[in-house]
């Protein structure tokens, strides 16, 4: 499999600001997430690669081409931008098929027909963009992506707005695409999201790229990391002795008469946790883990790669 999207140690700054720095990967056809917190950079690399903004150092490069340069990579990209950049006064159809027309798509009208079919978008065609909700200006703009039938799909975002019922057409229809050979790149600040998607994964934090993998090990990688959990019992010296004696926890301290316990596996914690307080002959009153934002899931995977020499 030939690499569609290649990187190469590429930074964008804005003034004294790092945007993204030193990141480099290359990627194939099939779906990719890029997973990262809002302002880890996602939106930044996707603008690169789309030719909307330069680095500042090093290279991207799409199907070969040089987005910000050469212009013929334009009838082979599409782009969902996480911004509305919608006209209002137009209708569905006057915009997608607008974006038809400047990409030089044989029979525009024909062209905008299917792909109001495929984001299920047809009833709404006629009517403006100005009075749409969220979830239907992303599905337009996912309509304006694929009018011209790219190569390359590099979505920002693409979920945002929509309710339940439309999250699953798309990311079907992500998939859909993903296997028909389109090398699509998508990014979310949600795991889950990720998962539903895209088996590969490339994961920012604060402009640098600290994991990629298949979205399996990413999963696997956040769940070996050390957790924190509080547990309220009504014995906890018996219950800590227990759970350092028995190597569920790698140590335990009390606050304010609640422990507080460092595991390696919480699964296995948090199945045998129920047992050791029998065993000790209290009662278990709460469990709660500690520092399971999301932002410490990045923290842990940047302490990763930097003692990975990354």
């Amino acid at each position: 499999m030939s690499a569609t999207i290649v990187v190469d140690r590429a930074s964008k700054w804005f003034g004294d600001t790092v945007a993204m720095g030193d990141v480099s990967f290359s990627v194939g056809p099939g779906v990719t997430g890029l997973l990262g917190h809002n302002g880890a950079g996602k939106s930044t690399l996707l603008k690169l690669l789309a030719g909307f903004s330069r680095p500042d150092e090093g290279t991207v490069r799409v199907l070969g081409h040089d987005p910000g340069r050469e212009i013929e990579v334009y009838r082979r990209l599409g782009v969902v931008p996480d911004g509305d950049g919608l006209w209002p006064h137009l209708t569905a159809r006057g915009a997608i098929e607008a974006c038809a027309r400047m990409r030089g798509v044989p029979d525009p009208a024909d062209a905008t027909r299917r792909v109001l079919e495929r984001v299920d978008m047809t009833a709404a065609a006629e009517r403006r963009l100005g009075g749409f909700s969220k979830g239907m200006k992303q599905r337009i703009k996912l309509a304006q992506a694929l009018v011209h039938d790219p190569e390359v799909l590099l979505l920002d975002e693409p979920l945002n707005g929509l309710d339940p019922a439309q999250r699953r057409d798309v990311i079907r229809l992500i998939g859909e695409l993903g296997a028909a050979g389109h090398t699509v790149l998508v990014s979310s600040h949600q795991l889950g999201e990720v998962e539903r998607m895209a088996p590969q994964v490339l994961v920012m934090v604060n402009g640098r790229l600290v994991a990629e993998g298949t979205t399996a090990g990413i999963r696997d990688l956040l769940a070996e990391r050390p957790r924190t959990v509080r547990v309220e019992v009504d014995a906890p010296p018996a219950v800590a002795q227990a759970l350092i004696g028995e190597g569920l926890a790698t140590s335990v301290r009390l606050e304010d008469g609640v422990l507080i316990a460092e595991t390696g596996d919480v699964r296995e914690f948090a199945v045998r946790l129920a047992v050791v307080a029998r065993d000790a002959g209290t009662t278990l009153r709460a469990v709660e883990p500690v520092g399971e934002d999301l932002e410490s899931v990045y923290a842990y995977l940047t302490d990763r790669a930097r003692g990975a020499g990354r």
